[in-house]
């Protein structure tokens, strides 16, 4: 498999899985709403200040909770 046919299949189940709020917003072609989707998370997910208003933190759950001995 080429990266461009793994490209195309990716932008056509994009378009047979639209989230309903997707759909509502109506689309011609679907497809191409569905690959302008997938852009934009490519953009997002390779320059991470690309939306700083949508920044995503990467941390383990031992980064994020205090771990706390439970009583005897």
């Amino acid at each position: 498999m080429t990266h461009e046919q793994s490209d195309q299949e990716r932008v056509e189940s994009r378009a047979h899985h639209l989230l309903p709020e997707e759909k509502a917003v109506g689309s011609d072609d679907p497809e191409a709403q569905a690959e302008a989707i997938l852009a934009d998370s490519d953009i997002r997910e390779a320059d991470q200040n690309a939306a700083p208003d949508t920044v995503l933190e990467r941390r383990t759950s031992d980064q994020t909770v205090a771990a706390v001995e439970p009583p005897d």
